[in-house]
């Protein structure tokens, strides 16, 4: 049978029917140990009882109404959503793509409210911010980029975790935000030194430009804080969220705080399903998991197990370049390429995920267990070990 399905995907050999917590079984029953939660969506892990339970609830009240009209669940989401960040309002899309579009657009009427005539949005090398037009253009990887050019005017790219490289810019007159990732996800698990979001903050201030946040990976509770900026002092304008924030049930988010909040009015932008009622009831049933399992303190604790862990079963093996992570966001950096030990990890039951051609990426479950993080380091040690 022809598979009716574009080949965007170069999908791996299985198929999976059921998920528990951190596992997984396929098609033949077999089990596996889930080290990458879908791309850091499924934190409070697969079919999450609370999610399920609110999920069918709303299913058999109300699914869709639109949002010309006020929805309950949206506000009590908005509401806390805006409380954790400390931000003031929201706007709600159905993917971090969207998220990220609502940003750049906010930043850009912020710029032409100033008189900017091209406004210019500072974003960084090795990105990653989506795949439509503005995100792909905003994204620093070539390959996404390629075919589909003309891309969109009003960005330029610098090196990430270079602030000097973003303060030499101060010039130009078109700027008017910076967008970037307080740890980069695709990249391949980039942290910058820990004065970088605090000098573009500075930056920002400074110059009258909006520094927006994309959280979309590192968000809700990833790195052992509810957001990664959080592990400084300073606020962003703007933060988008998606990925775990509906554990699977596809929701996006926009948050604005101070001057950007006030930026966008009716009919500067619209979702038909954004935001409704089932998304949002879904992701105040993830949001209350977290709160109630201190989720962000286990990833906190476990991230520190994992990096130990690891530095100690792969210290001294030539070919191992960096291991580093934030909460259970890792990456274990090798001297070669190494997407095929993605295959031999399916194989032994793990999933795990290769970016940036050679970083070993372990985004697990944050209800993961310790049994379960042993095994995750077992595995994952002896396949590095065998590959070089």
């Amino acid at each position: 049978m022809t598979n009716a399905l574009m080949p965007t995907y170069a999908r791996l050999p299985v198929t999976f029917t059921k998920g528990e917590g951190a596992l997984l079984w396929d098609t033949d029953g077999k089990q596996y140990l889930d080290a990458l939660s879908g791309i850091s969506v499924c934190n409070v892990g697969h079919a999450r009882r609370e999610v399920a339970d609110a999920i069918c609830a709303q299913a058999h009240t109300l699914l869709h109404t639109s949002n010309l009209y006020q929805i309950e669940h949206q506000t009590a989401l908005g509401e806390k959503l805006c409380a954790l960040a400390g931000l003031d309002n929201v706007f709600f899309g159905n993917s971090g793509a969207e998220a990220n579009e609502a940003a750049i657009k906010i930043a850009r009427l912020y710029g032409h409210n100033k008189g900017v005539e091209t406004p210019t949005i500072i974003v960084m090398t090795n990105s990653f911010h989506g795949r439509t037009m503005a995100t792909v253009t905003a994204t620093g990887n070539p390959k996404a980029q390629a075919g589909f050019g003309p891309l969109l005017e009003g960005f330029v790219r610098v090196e990430y975790g270079d602030a000097d490289a973003v303060e030499a810019l101060a010039s130009n007159p078109n700027i008017v935000a910076i967008l970037v990732e307080p740890i980069q996800g695709e990249g391949g698990i980039r942290i910058p030194a820990d004065d970088y979001l605090p000098r573009l903050r500075s930056i920002c201030d400074q110059h009258d430009w909006l520094l927006m946040l994309d959280e979309i990976q590192a968000g809700m509770c990833r790195t052992g804080k509810w957001f990664a900026f959080q592990h400084t002092a300073i606020k962003p304008d703007v933060m988008t969220l998606a990925k775990a924030l509906g554990n699977g049930v596809p929701i996006g988010a926009c948050l604005a705080g101070g001057k950007a909040a006030s930026v966008f009015g009716p009919g500067n932008h619209g979702s038909t399903f954004g935001g409704n009622p089932l998304a949002c009831r879904a992701a105040l049933a993830v949001i209350e998991v977290m709160e109630n399992e201190q989720l962000a303190a286990q990833a906190t604790a476990l991230g520190e197990y994992f990096l130990t862990q690891f530095r100690q079963s792969l210290a001294g093996i030539a070919g191992v370049r960096e291991i580093r992570g934030k909460g259970l966001m890792l990456g274990i950096e090798l001297e070669k390429d190494c997407a095929e030990l993605v295959k031999q990890a399916l194989a032994k039951g793990l999933l795990i995920n290769v970016t940036a051609g050679n970083v070993i990426r372990l985004l697990p479950p944050l209800v993961i267990t310790p049994a379960q993080a042993d095994q995750i380091i077992t595995t994952v040690t002896e396949l590095v070990r065998a590959f070089l």
